[in-house]
Protein backbone atom coordinates (compact mmCIF):
# COMPACT_ATOMS: atom_id res chain seq x y z
CA UNK A 1 0.00 0.00 0.00
CA UNK A 2 0.59 3.57 -0.55
CA UNK A 3 2.69 5.93 2.25
CA UNK A 4 -0.35 7.39 4.39
CA UNK A 5 -1.72 11.11 2.03
CA UNK A 6 1.08 9.69 -0.43
CA UNK A 7 -0.43 8.51 -3.83
CA UNK A 8 1.10 5.39 -5.61
CA UNK A 9 2.75 6.28 -8.99
CA UNK A 10 1.20 4.81 -11.92
CA UNK A 11 2.68 1.64 -12.74
CA UNK A 12 5.12 1.58 -14.99
CA UNK A 13 5.04 -1.18 -17.83
CA UNK A 14 9.03 -3.24 -17.69
CA UNK A 15 10.28 -3.81 -20.74
CA UNK A 16 10.48 -7.14 -22.07
CA UNK A 17 12.32 -6.19 -25.66
CA UNK A 18 15.57 -3.94 -25.46
CA UNK A 19 14.33 -2.25 -28.07
CA UNK A 20 11.66 -0.30 -25.85
CA UNK A 21 14.06 0.72 -22.99
CA UNK A 22 15.17 3.95 -25.52
CA UNK A 23 15.63 7.50 -23.62
CA UNK A 24 12.73 9.38 -22.27
CA UNK A 25 13.29 13.22 -21.81
CA UNK A 26 9.94 13.12 -19.99
CA UNK A 27 10.81 12.71 -15.60
CA UNK A 28 7.57 11.57 -15.28
CA UNK A 29 8.49 8.02 -17.19
CA UNK A 30 11.77 7.49 -15.41
CA UNK A 31 9.93 8.60 -11.98
CA UNK A 32 7.26 6.10 -13.22
CA UNK A 33 10.10 3.23 -14.01
CA UNK A 34 11.96 4.11 -10.57
CA UNK A 35 8.14 3.20 -8.83
CA UNK A 36 7.86 -0.31 -10.38
CA UNK A 37 11.44 -1.37 -8.98
CA UNK A 38 10.66 -4.52 -7.09
CA UNK A 39 12.03 -3.99 -3.09
CA UNK A 40 13.70 -6.82 -1.40
CA UNK A 41 10.40 -7.14 0.48
CA UNK A 42 8.66 -8.18 -2.84
CA UNK A 43 6.64 -4.72 -2.68
CA UNK A 44 7.03 -1.83 -5.18
CA UNK A 45 8.90 1.22 -4.96
CA UNK A 46 6.36 3.32 -5.52
CA UNK A 47 4.07 1.39 -3.31
CA UNK A 48 6.55 2.44 0.07
CA UNK A 49 8.22 5.27 -0.62
CA UNK A 50 7.76 8.11 2.13
CA UNK A 51 7.61 11.81 0.99
CA UNK A 52 11.51 12.50 2.12
CA UNK A 53 12.49 9.55 -0.64
CA UNK A 54 9.99 10.62 -3.53
CA UNK A 55 10.98 14.77 -3.14
CA UNK A 56 14.82 13.73 -3.35
CA UNK A 57 13.79 11.28 -6.40
CA UNK A 58 12.00 13.33 -8.45
CA UNK A 59 14.22 16.58 -7.58
CA UNK A 60 17.41 14.51 -8.76
CA UNK A 61 14.95 13.12 -11.80
CA UNK A 62 13.66 16.82 -13.15
CA UNK A 63 16.74 18.55 -11.63
CA UNK A 64 14.99 20.44 -9.74
CA UNK A 65 16.96 23.08 -7.84
CA UNK A 66 19.98 22.62 -10.39
CA UNK A 67 22.04 20.56 -11.44
CA UNK A 68 23.76 20.09 -8.23
CA UNK A 69 22.67 18.20 -4.97
CA UNK A 70 23.65 16.92 -1.58
CA UNK A 71 21.31 15.10 0.34
CA UNK A 72 22.18 14.12 3.97
CA UNK A 73 20.08 11.15 5.28
CA UNK A 74 20.50 9.48 8.69
CA UNK A 75 21.60 5.50 8.88
CA UNK A 76 19.25 3.04 7.90
CA UNK A 77 17.08 5.65 5.71
CA UNK A 78 17.64 3.56 2.19
CA UNK A 79 20.13 5.74 0.87
CA UNK A 80 22.03 3.66 -0.76
CA UNK A 81 18.78 1.44 -2.10
CA UNK A 82 17.39 5.07 -3.30
CA UNK A 83 20.45 6.39 -4.93
CA UNK A 84 20.97 3.07 -6.63
CA UNK A 85 17.63 3.33 -8.24
CA UNK A 86 17.56 6.63 -9.13
CA UNK A 87 20.80 5.89 -11.35
CA UNK A 88 19.04 2.76 -12.57
CA UNK A 89 15.80 4.63 -14.09
CA UNK A 90 17.97 7.20 -15.55
CA UNK A 91 19.93 5.03 -17.07
CA UNK A 92 17.45 2.82 -18.60
CA UNK A 93 15.24 5.88 -19.64
CA UNK A 94 17.17 9.00 -20.33
CA UNK A 95 21.04 8.58 -20.24
CA UNK A 96 22.26 9.40 -23.93
CA UNK A 97 23.52 6.62 -26.13
CA UNK A 98 27.38 5.82 -25.50
CA UNK A 99 27.10 8.08 -21.96
CA UNK A 100 28.75 7.56 -19.36
CA UNK A 101 27.99 7.77 -15.45
CA UNK A 102 29.98 7.02 -12.07
CA UNK A 103 29.25 6.73 -8.56
CA UNK A 104 32.23 6.94 -6.42
CA UNK A 105 31.60 5.03 -2.67
CA UNK A 106 33.86 6.27 0.08
CA UNK A 107 35.69 2.49 -0.21
CA UNK A 108 35.22 -0.81 -1.85
CA UNK A 109 33.28 -2.35 0.90
CA UNK A 110 30.44 0.96 0.03
CA UNK A 111 31.30 0.34 -3.54
CA UNK A 112 30.49 -3.26 -3.34
CA UNK A 113 26.75 -2.70 -1.44
CA UNK A 114 26.12 -0.56 -3.81
CA UNK A 115 26.75 -2.69 -6.94
CA UNK A 116 24.37 -5.43 -4.71
CA UNK A 117 22.27 -2.68 -4.55
CA UNK A 118 21.23 -1.82 -8.33
CA UNK A 119 21.91 -5.54 -9.14
CA UNK A 120 18.92 -6.96 -6.74
CA UNK A 121 16.64 -4.32 -8.56
CA UNK A 122 17.37 -5.69 -11.86
CA UNK A 123 17.24 -9.03 -11.08
CA UNK A 124 13.78 -8.63 -8.82
CA UNK A 125 12.28 -6.15 -11.34
CA UNK A 126 13.22 -8.46 -14.37
CA UNK A 127 15.48 -6.20 -16.02
CA UNK A 128 18.15 -8.48 -16.63
CA UNK A 129 17.74 -8.78 -20.30
CA UNK A 130 18.39 -4.81 -21.07
CA UNK A 131 21.25 -4.23 -19.13
CA UNK A 132 24.68 -6.29 -18.96
CA UNK A 133 26.05 -6.32 -15.66
CA UNK A 134 29.55 -6.32 -14.88
CA UNK A 135 31.74 -6.56 -11.49
CA UNK A 136 32.21 -2.38 -11.21
CA UNK A 137 29.84 -1.89 -14.45
CA UNK A 138 26.13 -2.15 -15.51
CA UNK A 139 25.83 -1.46 -19.28
CA UNK A 140 22.43 -0.92 -20.91
CA UNK A 141 22.55 -2.86 -24.63
CA UNK A 142 20.44 -1.07 -26.54
CA UNK A 143 22.10 2.48 -25.81
CA UNK A 144 25.05 1.68 -24.16
CA UNK A 145 24.96 4.22 -21.60
CA UNK A 146 27.19 3.07 -18.86
CA UNK A 147 27.10 3.32 -14.84
CA UNK A 148 30.84 2.29 -13.45
CA UNK A 149 30.84 1.94 -9.61
CA UNK A 150 34.04 2.93 -8.08
CA UNK A 151 35.72 3.35 -4.62
CA UNK A 152 36.78 6.89 -4.04
CA UNK A 153 39.87 6.22 -2.62
CA UNK A 154 41.54 4.67 -6.01
CA UNK A 155 39.51 6.84 -8.37
CA UNK A 156 40.57 9.68 -10.56
CA UNK A 157 38.32 11.64 -12.44
CA UNK A 158 39.92 13.77 -14.48
CA UNK A 159 39.58 14.19 -18.48
CA UNK A 160 36.06 12.17 -17.83
CA UNK A 161 32.85 13.68 -19.40
CA UNK A 162 30.15 12.43 -16.72
CA UNK A 163 26.29 12.49 -17.79
CA UNK A 164 25.86 11.54 -13.97
CA UNK A 165 28.03 11.59 -11.06
CA UNK A 166 27.43 10.24 -7.55
CA UNK A 167 29.25 10.80 -4.31
CA UNK A 168 28.12 8.12 -2.05
CA UNK A 169 28.54 9.15 1.60
CA UNK A 170 30.20 12.31 0.63
CA UNK A 171 30.51 13.23 4.13
CA UNK A 172 32.57 10.03 5.60
CA UNK A 173 35.45 11.31 2.92
CA UNK A 174 38.56 12.24 4.53
CA UNK A 175 39.80 15.70 3.39
CA UNK A 176 42.68 13.89 2.20
CA UNK A 177 44.72 14.85 -1.16
CA UNK A 178 43.60 12.04 -3.04
CA UNK A 179 39.92 12.87 -1.99
CA UNK A 180 40.32 16.70 -2.82
CA UNK A 181 41.78 15.89 -5.94
CA UNK A 182 38.66 13.62 -7.22
CA UNK A 183 35.83 15.97 -5.53
CA UNK A 184 38.16 18.78 -7.35
CA UNK A 185 37.32 16.62 -10.70
CA UNK A 186 33.83 15.78 -10.25
CA UNK A 187 32.86 19.19 -9.55
CA UNK A 188 35.01 20.78 -13.05
CA UNK A 189 33.09 18.16 -14.90
CA UNK A 190 29.44 18.79 -14.37
CA UNK A 191 29.30 21.80 -16.93
CA UNK A 192 30.75 19.41 -19.46
CA UNK A 193 27.91 17.62 -20.29
CA UNK A 194 24.57 19.23 -21.02
CA UNK A 195 22.06 18.27 -18.71
CA UNK A 196 24.29 16.33 -16.51
CA UNK A 197 23.64 15.89 -13.11
CA UNK A 198 25.97 15.70 -9.74
CA UNK A 199 24.75 13.93 -6.34
CA UNK A 200 26.21 13.57 -2.91
CA UNK A 201 24.50 11.39 -0.65
CA UNK A 202 25.23 10.37 3.00
CA UNK A 203 25.57 11.39 6.97
CA UNK A 204 27.08 13.34 8.65
CA UNK A 205 30.67 13.08 9.33
CA UNK A 206 33.47 15.22 11.19
CA UNK A 207 34.16 19.05 10.77
CA UNK A 208 37.36 18.40 9.88
CA UNK A 209 36.36 15.79 6.23
CA UNK A 210 35.70 16.83 2.89
CA UNK A 211 31.91 16.32 3.21
CA UNK A 212 31.69 19.24 5.91
CA UNK A 213 33.51 21.59 3.59
CA UNK A 214 30.88 20.63 0.74
CA UNK A 215 28.26 20.73 2.66
CA UNK A 216 28.90 24.07 4.26
CA UNK A 217 30.20 25.76 0.86
CA UNK A 218 26.79 24.15 -1.09
CA UNK A 219 24.39 25.71 1.68
CA UNK A 220 25.58 29.44 0.75
CA UNK A 221 25.45 28.11 -3.12
CA UNK A 222 22.38 29.37 -5.11
CA UNK A 223 24.18 26.31 -7.57
CA UNK A 224 23.25 24.08 -5.15
CA UNK A 225 20.02 22.08 -3.36
CA UNK A 226 20.74 20.88 -0.31
CA UNK A 227 17.90 19.05 2.38
CA UNK A 228 19.01 17.13 5.36
CA UNK A 229 16.31 14.30 6.91
CA UNK A 230 17.54 13.36 10.24
CA UNK A 231 16.43 10.31 11.71
CA UNK A 232 16.04 8.00 13.51
CA UNK A 233 14.80 5.87 10.52
CA UNK A 234 11.12 6.00 10.73
CA UNK A 235 11.12 1.79 10.19
CA UNK A 236 13.37 1.52 13.19
CA UNK A 237 11.08 0.26 16.22
CA UNK A 238 11.41 1.86 19.82
CA UNK A 239 13.72 -1.12 20.96
CA UNK A 240 15.86 -1.06 17.99
CA UNK A 241 16.31 2.90 17.92
CA UNK A 242 17.23 2.21 21.64
CA UNK A 243 20.01 -0.29 21.40
CA UNK A 244 21.34 1.62 18.67
CA UNK A 245 21.64 4.90 20.70
CA UNK A 246 23.07 2.31 23.33
CA UNK A 247 25.77 1.63 20.97
CA UNK A 248 26.74 4.64 19.84
CA UNK A 249 28.53 7.56 21.37
CA UNK A 250 27.09 10.79 21.85
CA UNK A 251 28.65 12.37 18.57
CA UNK A 252 28.00 9.21 17.17
CA UNK A 253 24.51 9.67 17.36
CA UNK A 254 24.68 13.19 16.48
CA UNK A 255 26.58 12.54 13.12
CA UNK A 256 24.82 9.62 12.30
CA UNK A 257 21.41 9.94 13.00
CA UNK A 258 21.00 13.71 13.61
CA UNK A 259 22.91 14.21 10.89
CA UNK A 260 25.35 17.10 12.36
CA UNK A 261 28.61 17.27 11.61
CA UNK A 262 30.10 17.55 14.95
CA UNK A 263 33.28 16.25 16.19
CA UNK A 264 33.99 13.27 17.35
CA UNK A 265 35.43 13.89 21.05
CA UNK A 266 33.30 12.99 23.69
CA UNK A 267 34.14 12.19 27.28
CA UNK A 268 34.73 8.05 28.36
CA UNK A 269 32.28 7.92 31.22
CA UNK A 270 30.99 10.41 33.68
CA UNK A 271 31.66 10.84 37.29
CA UNK A 272 28.60 9.14 38.14
CA UNK A 273 28.79 6.59 36.45
CA UNK A 274 32.34 5.43 37.84
CA UNK A 275 31.15 5.28 41.22
CA UNK A 276 28.18 3.14 40.30
CA UNK A 277 30.64 1.04 38.94
CA UNK A 278 33.25 1.34 41.88
CA UNK A 279 33.13 -2.05 44.34
CA UNK A 280 33.29 -1.18 47.62
CA UNK A 281 35.30 -2.46 50.75
CA UNK A 282 37.14 -5.33 48.19
CA UNK A 283 39.83 -3.48 45.87
CA UNK A 284 41.10 -7.16 45.13
CA UNK A 285 39.09 -10.76 44.84
CA UNK A 286 40.64 -13.89 45.88
CA UNK A 287 40.47 -16.23 42.74
CA UNK A 288 37.89 -19.03 42.46
CA UNK A 289 38.48 -22.60 40.82
CA UNK A 290 35.08 -21.86 39.07
CA UNK A 291 35.58 -18.86 37.50
CA UNK A 292 37.37 -18.30 33.93
CA UNK A 293 40.22 -15.70 34.39
CA UNK A 294 41.68 -12.85 31.67
CA UNK A 295 44.65 -10.68 32.40
CA UNK A 296 45.99 -7.97 30.37
CA UNK A 297 49.53 -6.02 30.23
CA UNK A 298 50.43 -2.48 29.58
CA UNK A 299 53.85 -1.42 29.48
CA UNK A 300 55.52 2.16 29.82
CA UNK A 301 58.53 2.51 30.86
CA UNK A 302 59.46 6.76 31.01
CA UNK A 303 56.75 8.72 31.69
CA UNK A 304 53.72 5.72 31.43
CA UNK A 305 52.65 3.73 33.85
CA UNK A 306 53.10 -0.17 33.29
CA UNK A 307 49.16 -1.54 34.61
CA UNK A 308 48.13 -4.97 35.13
CA UNK A 309 44.28 -5.96 35.49
CA UNK A 310 42.40 -9.72 35.71
CA UNK A 311 39.15 -9.89 35.21
CA UNK A 312 35.91 -12.56 35.01
CA UNK A 313 32.53 -12.13 34.06
CA UNK A 314 28.87 -13.12 35.70
CA UNK A 315 25.67 -13.21 35.12
CA UNK A 316 23.79 -11.19 37.56
CA UNK A 317 20.21 -9.72 37.64
CA UNK A 318 21.16 -7.04 35.83
CA UNK A 319 22.75 -8.51 33.09
CA UNK A 320 25.95 -9.90 32.61
CA UNK A 321 28.74 -7.80 34.15
CA UNK A 322 32.40 -8.23 33.79
CA UNK A 323 34.28 -8.07 36.70
CA UNK A 324 38.21 -6.24 37.37
CA UNK A 325 39.18 -8.83 40.52
CA UNK A 326 42.59 -7.11 40.80
CA UNK A 327 44.56 -4.24 39.41
CA UNK A 328 48.72 -3.72 39.46
CA UNK A 329 50.60 -0.48 38.33
CA UNK A 330 54.04 0.10 38.72
CA UNK A 331 55.33 3.97 37.94
CA UNK A 332 58.46 4.89 36.65
CA UNK A 333 61.41 5.05 39.88
CA UNK A 334 64.47 7.41 39.91
CA UNK A 335 66.41 4.76 40.94
CA UNK A 336 66.74 2.86 38.04
CA UNK A 337 66.79 5.71 35.51
CA UNK A 338 63.41 6.97 35.45
CA UNK A 339 62.13 3.98 33.90
CA UNK A 340 59.51 1.11 35.59
CA UNK A 341 61.90 -2.09 36.47
CA UNK A 342 60.38 -4.63 34.07
CA UNK A 343 61.84 -7.11 36.06
CA UNK A 344 59.71 -6.18 38.91
CA UNK A 345 56.77 -6.55 36.25
CA UNK A 346 57.50 -10.04 35.06
CA UNK A 347 57.68 -11.49 38.51
CA UNK A 348 54.26 -9.94 39.24
CA UNK A 349 52.93 -11.09 36.10
CA UNK A 350 53.86 -14.53 36.27
CA UNK A 351 52.80 -15.20 39.66
CA UNK A 352 49.59 -13.76 39.30
CA UNK A 353 48.47 -15.70 36.25
CA UNK A 354 49.40 -18.86 37.78
CA UNK A 355 47.70 -18.29 40.96
CA UNK A 356 44.47 -17.00 39.50
CA UNK A 357 45.29 -20.08 36.45
CA UNK A 358 44.17 -17.19 33.66
CA UNK A 359 43.37 -18.23 30.88
CA UNK A 360 45.02 -16.08 28.63
CA UNK A 361 47.48 -12.86 29.00
CA UNK A 362 46.50 -9.92 26.45
CA UNK A 363 49.28 -7.61 25.56
CA UNK A 364 50.36 -5.07 23.20
CA UNK A 365 53.17 -6.29 21.14
CA UNK A 366 55.14 -3.16 20.35
CA UNK A 367 55.98 -2.30 24.29
CA UNK A 368 55.99 -6.03 25.78
CA UNK A 369 57.65 -8.39 23.08
CA UNK A 370 60.87 -9.28 25.76
CA UNK A 371 58.70 -9.44 28.58
CA UNK A 372 56.31 -12.03 27.27
CA UNK A 373 58.32 -14.22 25.68
CA UNK A 374 59.91 -14.87 28.92
CA UNK A 375 55.97 -14.98 30.34
CA UNK A 376 54.92 -17.42 27.43
CA UNK A 377 58.06 -19.70 27.65
CA UNK A 378 56.93 -20.13 31.95
CA UNK A 379 53.77 -22.02 30.70
CA UNK A 380 51.28 -19.00 30.28
CA UNK A 381 49.13 -18.73 27.54
CA UNK A 382 49.42 -15.05 25.85
CA UNK A 383 47.28 -13.86 22.67
CA UNK A 384 48.38 -10.50 21.36
CA UNK A 385 45.57 -7.37 21.32
CA UNK A 386 46.49 -5.70 17.69
CA UNK A 387 46.12 -2.16 18.33
CA UNK A 388 44.96 -1.38 14.73
CA UNK A 389 42.17 1.48 14.54
CA UNK A 390 39.51 -1.36 14.68
CA UNK A 391 41.59 -2.76 17.65
CA UNK A 392 41.77 0.83 19.25
CA UNK A 393 38.52 1.39 18.35
CA UNK A 394 37.05 -2.22 20.07
CA UNK A 395 38.83 -1.27 23.25
CA UNK A 396 37.45 2.32 23.44
CA UNK A 397 33.95 1.32 22.72
CA UNK A 398 33.58 -2.01 25.15
CA UNK A 399 35.21 0.66 27.54
CA UNK A 400 32.44 3.37 27.06
CA UNK A 401 29.59 0.99 26.99
CA UNK A 402 30.61 -1.18 30.08
CA UNK A 403 30.87 2.33 31.93
CA UNK A 404 27.68 3.60 30.71
CA UNK A 405 25.57 0.90 31.06
CA UNK A 406 27.24 0.16 34.55
CA UNK A 407 27.97 -3.74 33.62
CA UNK A 408 31.46 -3.59 35.11
CA UNK A 409 32.37 -4.09 38.27
CA UNK A 410 35.88 -1.71 39.52
CA UNK A 411 38.55 -2.18 42.32
CA UNK A 412 38.25 1.08 44.50
CA UNK A 413 41.36 2.68 43.27
CA UNK A 414 42.28 6.40 43.18
CA UNK A 415 44.04 6.16 39.69
CA UNK A 416 41.29 4.34 38.14
CA UNK A 417 38.83 6.94 39.18
CA UNK A 418 41.37 9.83 37.95
CA UNK A 419 41.78 8.24 34.54
CA UNK A 420 38.15 7.47 33.70
CA UNK A 421 37.59 11.31 34.30
CA UNK A 422 40.24 12.72 32.32
CA UNK A 423 40.30 10.15 29.19
CA UNK A 424 38.60 10.98 26.01
CA UNK A 425 37.20 9.18 22.97
CA UNK A 426 38.71 10.83 19.93
CA UNK A 427 38.19 10.15 16.12
CA UNK A 428 41.40 9.38 14.36
CA UNK A 429 39.50 8.19 10.91
CA UNK A 430 35.56 8.31 9.72
CA UNK A 431 33.59 5.99 11.79
CA UNK A 432 36.64 4.84 14.10
CA UNK A 433 37.71 6.22 17.41
CA UNK A 434 40.16 6.19 20.16
CA UNK A 435 40.84 6.33 23.92
CA UNK A 436 43.83 9.77 24.53
CA UNK A 437 44.33 11.43 27.65
CA UNK A 438 45.60 14.96 27.88
CA UNK A 439 49.16 15.63 28.41
CA UNK A 440 50.05 15.46 32.45
CA UNK A 441 47.61 12.51 32.49
CA UNK A 442 47.74 8.38 32.00
CA UNK A 443 45.51 6.24 30.60
CA UNK A 444 47.54 3.08 30.95
CA UNK A 445 45.10 0.95 33.80
CA UNK A 446 41.91 1.95 31.86
CA UNK A 447 43.70 0.21 28.48
CA UNK A 448 44.88 -2.79 30.87
CA UNK A 449 41.18 -3.14 31.77
CA UNK A 450 40.11 -2.41 28.19
CA UNK A 451 41.86 -5.11 26.88
CA UNK A 452 40.01 -7.32 29.62
CA UNK A 453 36.52 -6.08 28.88
CA UNK A 454 37.36 -5.64 25.03
CA UNK A 455 38.02 -9.64 25.45
CA UNK A 456 35.35 -11.01 27.78
CA UNK A 457 32.46 -9.18 26.02
CA UNK A 458 33.32 -10.22 22.69
CA UNK A 459 33.27 -14.23 23.69
CA UNK A 460 29.77 -15.77 23.53
CA UNK A 461 27.90 -16.17 27.39
CA UNK A 462 27.95 -20.20 27.90
CA UNK A 463 25.17 -22.14 29.16
CA UNK A 464 24.37 -24.95 31.22
CA UNK A 465 26.27 -28.32 29.60
CA UNK A 466 26.59 -31.96 30.58
CA UNK A 467 29.46 -34.33 30.29
CA UNK A 468 29.47 -38.25 30.99
CA UNK A 469 32.13 -40.50 31.37
CA UNK A 470 31.68 -44.39 31.01
CA UNK A 471 32.69 -46.71 34.44
CA UNK A 472 34.52 -48.92 32.05
CA UNK A 473 36.72 -46.17 30.16
CA UNK A 474 40.27 -46.70 30.49
CA UNK A 475 41.93 -43.41 31.06
CA UNK A 476 45.43 -45.23 30.90
CA UNK A 477 45.37 -46.41 27.34
CA UNK A 478 42.53 -44.25 26.37
CA UNK A 479 40.24 -47.67 25.02
CA UNK A 480 37.15 -48.03 25.98
CA UNK A 481 37.18 -51.87 27.88
CA UNK A 482 34.03 -53.86 27.42
CA UNK A 483 31.67 -53.90 30.70
CA UNK A 484 30.65 -56.98 32.15
CA UNK A 485 28.01 -55.87 34.48
CA UNK A 486 25.05 -57.90 34.69
CA UNK A 487 22.74 -54.50 34.49
CA UNK A 488 24.45 -53.09 31.25
CA UNK A 489 21.65 -53.19 28.61
CA UNK A 490 22.60 -54.75 25.07
CA UNK A 491 20.49 -52.65 23.04
CA UNK A 492 20.74 -53.33 19.61
CA UNK A 493 20.24 -50.56 17.64
CA UNK A 494 21.49 -49.01 14.53
CA UNK A 495 24.21 -46.65 13.85
CA UNK A 496 22.75 -43.20 11.42
CA UNK A 497 26.10 -43.47 10.22
CA UNK A 498 27.88 -46.82 9.51
CA UNK A 499 24.53 -48.76 9.31
CA UNK A 500 26.20 -51.28 12.05
CA UNK A 501 24.48 -52.74 15.05
CA UNK A 502 25.32 -50.37 18.40
CA UNK A 503 26.16 -52.43 21.59
CA UNK A 504 27.53 -52.11 24.54
CA UNK A 505 28.12 -48.42 26.75
CA UNK A 506 27.39 -46.35 23.23
CA UNK A 507 24.01 -48.28 22.92
CA UNK A 508 23.23 -47.60 26.91
CA UNK A 509 24.27 -43.61 25.70
CA UNK A 510 21.56 -43.59 22.58
CA UNK A 511 19.06 -45.04 24.56
CA UNK A 512 19.41 -42.77 27.30
CA UNK A 513 19.45 -39.65 24.89
CA UNK A 514 16.20 -41.06 23.37
CA UNK A 515 14.59 -41.51 27.22
CA UNK A 516 15.69 -38.07 27.88
CA UNK A 517 12.65 -35.02 28.05
CA UNK A 518 13.08 -32.24 26.06
CA UNK A 519 13.20 -29.95 29.58
CA UNK A 520 15.71 -32.25 30.52
CA UNK A 521 17.64 -31.11 27.58
CA UNK A 522 17.30 -27.71 27.26
CA UNK A 523 18.05 -27.47 31.18
CA UNK A 524 21.58 -28.98 30.37
CA UNK A 525 21.14 -32.28 32.69
CA UNK A 526 23.03 -35.01 32.20
CA UNK A 527 22.23 -38.43 30.55
CA UNK A 528 21.55 -40.71 33.29
CA UNK A 529 23.22 -43.91 31.56
CA UNK A 530 23.34 -47.32 33.90
CA UNK A 531 26.48 -48.50 34.17
CA UNK A 532 28.28 -45.08 33.87
CA UNK A 533 29.22 -42.18 36.35
CA UNK A 534 26.04 -40.73 35.72
CA UNK A 535 24.08 -43.69 36.35
CA UNK A 536 21.82 -42.43 39.73
CA UNK A 537 21.99 -45.99 41.10
CA UNK A 538 25.64 -46.33 41.59
CA UNK A 539 25.57 -43.25 43.89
Amino acid sequence: MSAEGVPAFEPYPVPTDPREAEPDPEAGRTMSLMSAFVLEDGRLWGECALPFQRADAEAIISRTGGARQMILRARGMSKTTDIGAVALALLLSEAPAQSRSYAYAVDQGQAALMHDAVLGLIERTGLARLVDVKATTVTVKATGATLSIEASDGASAYGLKPWLTIADELGMWPATENHRRLWGAIVSAVPKVPGSRLVAIGHAGPPSGLGAEVWNRAQASPHWRTVKTPGPSPWWTPQEIAATRADLTPSEWRRLIECEFAEGDDALTTAEDVEACIRVGDATLPPKSTRDYVASLDIGTRRDLSAFAIGHTESREAGRTVVIDKVLYWRPGKGIGNRVDLTEVEASVLRLCREYHVDRLRFDRMMAEQLIGNVMRAGVKVEEFVFSSAGAARLARSLHVALRDRAIELPDDEEIRSEALTVRMVETTPGMIKMSNPPGTHDDVLTAIGMVVADLVSQPEVGAGSIWSPAGYDRTTARARPLTDAGTPRASLMHPAYNRPIRGPLAAVYTAGRNQSEAERRAGFGLPVPGTANDPTRR
